[in-house]
C-alpha cells in the first residue's frame, strides 16, 4: 500500500474591507457592498478547497451595526471553514463581540499545522488611524515567544509599514515602530498581513513577507497622494503556508463587475 501523501501546507484565504451596511442594499462609493462581497466570496468557492482559515481583517462594517455583521457572518458562514475576524476603523466593538458570542471568530492565537497565526486588535475608538495597546504589544511578544517550533503569521487591520501613498500612510499604525522592535527579535515570524488600505501590496524585506490586501468592494489608488479610488475590481487573497516557512501568496479578483464609482464622495 502507497504511503498517504500529506499536503505540505496549510491554505488560508484572506477576505478585508468589506463595509456592509444595515441596509443590504448599502453603498460604499457607488459600490454595492453586499454583492460585491458575496460576489468575492463565489470566487472563493470556485478557486480554493481545503481552507485551514478564513481571516477577515477588519472593516467588516461600515455602519457597525449588529445587522451587518449577521449579513457577514451568514455569508463568510457558507465557506464551511474555521474563521477569525478582527477590528477595523470603522467596526463597532460591542456589535462585532455580540454577534461573535459563543464562537472562536475573535480568538487571537490560531495554530494549525507548522503555523500559528496571531490576531491584533489595531483599532483606536473613534479614530481611523491604528494603534497598539500595550495589552496588545504583549499578547504579540508572548505568542511569538511561545511559539515554540511554529513558524508565524501576524495580522491586523492598520499597515505597519509605508505603502507610499501619503494619504493613507497618515493613517496608518501610528505606534508601529514598538511592534517592529518586537518582531525584530524573533525569526519565526514570517510574514505580517492588513486590510485598511483598498489595494495590493507584497514586500520581503529582513526575512519577513509584509502583505496588505484589496477590499471586497471599492479600491483605493495605488501611490497617490490625496484620497483616490481606483477602478480595480473587488479581491481576495490567498496564502499558503509551508512547512519550511515559507509563503506562496496571490491575489485573485473579481470579473466582469459592474459598477461606477460615486465621485461625488470625498471620503469614507
Amino acid at each position: 500500500m502507497e504511503p498517504l501523501q500529506t499536503v505540505p501546507y496549510i491554505t488560508v484565504v484572506q477576505l478585508s474591507d468589506s463595509h456592509l451596511f444595515a441596509d443590504a442594499k448599502g453603498r460604499l462609493l457607488g459600490m454595492e457592498t453586499d454583492d460585491s462581497l458575496q460576489q468575492v466570496i463565489s470566487g472563493v468557492l470556485a478557486e480554493q478547497s481545503n481552507i485551514d482559515l478564513l481571516l477577515c481583517t477588519g472593516d467588516i462594517s461600515q455602519d457597525g451595526t449588529q445587522a451587518s455583521y449577521q449579513r457577514f457572518a451568514d455569508m463568510t458562514g457558507g465557506l464551511g471553514v474555521p474563521m477569525r475576524w478582527l477590528a477595523g476603523n470603522h467596526d463597532e466593538g460591542l456589535a462585532l463581540q455580540h454577534i461573535c458570542a459563543g464562537t472562536d471568530w475573535l480568538e487571537p492565537v490560531y495554530d494549525v499545522g507548522a503555523w500559528r497565526i496571531i490576531l491584533l486588535d489595531s483599532s483606536v475608538a473613534n479614530k481611523v488611524h491604528g494603534e497598539l495597546t500595550q495589552a496588545q504589544l504583549d499578547l504579540l511578544e508572548q505568542a511569538v515567544q511561545s511559539a515554540a517550533e511554529r513558524h508565524v503569521l501576524i495580522a491586523l487591520h492598520h499597515h505597519p509599514v509605508s505603502i507610499k501613498s501619503r494619504w493613507i500612510d497618515k493613517i496608518g499604525l501610528h505606534n508601529a515602530s514598538d511592534m517592529l522592535s518586537i518582531i525584530s527579535q524573533y525569526a519565526n515570524v514570517k510574514g505580517v498581513l492588513w486590510g485598511h488600505v483598498h489595494q495590493e501590496f507584497d514586500q520581503s524585506m529582513q526575512g519577513v513577507r509584509w502583505l496588505a490586501t484589496p477590499s471586497t468592494c471599492v479600491q483605493f489608488t495605488p501611490r497617490s497622494d490625496d484620497f483616490a479610488v481606483d477602478s480595480t475590481a473587488p479581491g481576495y487573497r490567498w496564502l499558503r503556508l509551508y512547512d519550511d516557512g515559507h509563503i506562496q501568496t496571490a491575489v485573485s479578483r473579481v470579473q466582469n463587475i459592474d459598477f461606477e464609482i460615486d465621485y461625488s464622495i470625498k471620503g469614507y
